[in-house]
């Protein structure tokens, strides 16, 4: 009896299904499009129709593997669960603090990513470790008591523990879980000494935070493509993508999340270099255009880069610019665009060059036609450069300043959204849309 090996990618516009005749290595592939209220419709479609199309029954499949981009758009969109952090007392404001670096460093109208946990739902209880574990100052379970109380008055769905040197003595930690277990039944837990055991206290409370806001709904799509896989009858466990390219069962995915953020892109990497080694070439350049995002890796002498980190926010990227929130797990390294750059049909940006020197170069965006958002699974919001004046005064002048936002047009008025772009250097002037 011949046995199939089924791998799932599920992004923005399309899911795409590629199943394997484990004996004679034949390959069948499925794109459907995609279902953005409950993304395992979608995959379950494809599932249905490649064990039709090839006269398959469920129970012959071997092995199921699955890229999903669940958690980072639940992240990029800003749908995660409500969410609390448990912190030393004294330093609940760790995820406000943050650091000092900023995207654009001499930009003095920037503006820092949001905390991914609300101040009020930050909370802190009294305990102490030095730098070595050993404890200064025991830690206080009523005062964990009474925050429980607090959290489940604000109808709390996941928590975040990280307390000071937890990464060296992880006790305090695990009896804080511990006491919420029973305190708030029901609600997801994240400790950084599971997640990030290292050093750099911001790092591994942003790491812990962003676990906890997608955990509920990681574990909730998993748990019900898991049901529907099982009563289609594939009796196989379900299997995810990471970040780094690796694979990890379904169920330690619903306990780190944290490690899909960038589940679907890796996977096309990891491809790519399986590619170049069945045609003789160590050096290969994968892009990968989706509806929502593009993306490029770089596959070197063989090897696949491995970033330490990245940061996750409008975008995931590997390379730490203050613009979103930093995630220390493995990643593969991958240069991402922004929303808007994916094939996004009737949002293809349109460039027109001015004429004279230092003349402006507007671009013609066309927003998302009715017959685009009728054929699409989900219509890509349009993005612009849209600019704004602010007066100030200075030692007795008045002067005012050209500022540059990214604004969405997917609730402008119909017809052309104009948008402006640098004026080349040489230019003293600061371009005026007409």
């Amino acid at each position: 009896m011949n046995s199939y090996r089924i791998g799932v990618d599920i992004g923005g516009t399309f899911t795409d299904l590629v199943m394997m005749n484990e004996s004679t290595g034949e390959l069948r592939l499925v794109k459907m499009s995609s279902t953005p209220s409950d993304p395992s419709v979608g995959f379950l479609n494809t599932v249905v129709r490649a064990l039709r199309e090839s006269k398959v029954a469920a129970a012959d499949v071997s092995y199921n593997v699955h890229g999903t981009t669940v958690a980072t758009n639940t992240l990029i969109e800003g749908k995660g669960a409500r969410t609390a952090l448990v912190a030393t007392e004294g330093f609940r404001d760790v995820l406000e603090i943050a650091r000092q670096i900023r995207p654009r460093l001499y930009d003095i109208f920037c503006e820092k990513p949001k905390p991914v946990i609300l101040r009020n739902r930050c909370y802190g209880v009294p305990e102490r470790l030095d730098y070595a574990g050993q404890v200064l100052s025991p830690l206080d379970e009523e005062s964990v008591r009474d925050v429980a109380g607090r959290m489940k008055e604000a109808a709390v769905e996941s928590v975040a523990v990280c307390l000071l040197h937890s990464y060296v003595n992880p006790s305090h930690e695990k009896r804080v879980r511990a006491v919420l277990r029973e305190e708030l039944p029901g609600v997801f837990l994240s400790i950084s000494s599971d997640l990030c055991p290292e050093m750099r206290e911001y790092f591994r409370a942003s790491t812990t935070a962003i676990n906890a806001v997608v955990m509920p709904i990681v574990t909730r799509y998993l748990e019900n493509l898991e049901n529907r896989l099982a009563r289609l009858g594939v009796g196989v466990g379900l299997h995810l993508m990471t970040s780094a390219g690796g694979v990890m069962a379904s169920d330690v995915a619903k306990r780190e999340p944290v490690h899909l953020i960038e589940s679907g892109p890796a996977a096309g990497v990891i491809a790519t270099r399986y590619l170049g080694d069945l045609v003789g070439t160590r050096d290969v350049i994968s892009f990968d255009m989706g509806g929502t995002t593009a993306k490029l890796g770089l596959v070197e002498g063989g090897n696949v880069k491995i970033a330490p980190h990245f940061e996750v926010g409008s975008a995931a990227v590997a390379e730490s610019k203050g613009a979103g929130y930093p995630v220390r797990t493995p990643v593969v390294d991958l240069w991402r665009s922004a929303p808007a750059a994916g094939a996004s049909p009737g949002s293809i940006p349109e460039a027109r060059c001015g004429s004279g020197r230092g003349a402006a170069a507007p671009i013609r965006v066309r927003p998302v036609t009715e017959k685009a958002r009728r054929n699409r699974a989900s219509p890509t919001p349009t993005w612009c450069w849209v600019g704004s004046t602010r007066t100030i005064s200075s030692g007795g002048s008045r002067r005012s300043i050209r500022s540059w936002r990214k604004r969405r047009s997917e609730n402008w008025p119909a017809g052309w959204v104009w948008a402006w772009w640098r004026r080349p250097t040489g230019s003293s002037r600061s371009p005026t849309p007409t």
